[in-house]
């Protein structure tokens, strides 16, 4: 027999869930990328051009993880990487214009309505939610997980073509 309160937290983290897949939905629909797709392509906006490391730094992703993104990105014609002329070994990545045509119409994203209503809230409800949502995470064996700050569930979306 189940108990209402495992049930009411139960329900909470599906509900969570939910509301992530649904926010990956709009954005595959309006862009064609994923929620970490679409994080890097504005990191290489709002910086012009960088090297993978400075982004792999910047989003708080893997060397690996952000080499994949920016394939992902180059083969839909978003972003374009070219060799540094002082040192050919060094890449540098850039929007093109349809990459910043794509991130004009692009909604958004799921963290950046979180982000903007959790710096409201006073000091010791953000620690009271931080606090929580930790212990969920030991509660679930997740605390070892490496995890940008980003609400992707790295779903199905991201393994499209």
């Amino acid at each position: 027999m189940s108990d209402p309160r495992t049930e009411a937290a139960l329900r909470a983290i599906r509900r969570i869930m939910r509301a992530a897949e649904m926010a990956e939905r709009r954005l595959a629909a309006a862009t064609g990328l994923t929620p970490s797709q679409l994080l890097l392509l504005q990191e290489v906006a709002r910086r012009g051009e960088a090297t993978p490391s400075a982004l792999a730094a910047a989003v708080q992703f893997s060397q690996a993880t952000v080499t994949n993104l920016v394939d992902r990105l180059e083969s839909l014609g978003l972003a374009a990487r070219r060799r540094g002329s002082q040192d050919r070994r060094q890449v540098w990545v850039a929007i093109t214009p349809r990459g910043r045509d794509v991130l004009a119409d692009a909604p958004d994203m799921l963290q950046n309505q979180f982000s903007n209503r959790f710096r409201k809230l006073p000091d010791w409800e953000q620690a009271m939610l931080i606090a929580m949502l930790e212990r969920l995470s030991s509660l679930m064996d997740a605390e070892d997980i490496d995890a940008a700050p980003l609400i992707d569930t790295g779903g199905p979306i991201d393994r499209l073509p």
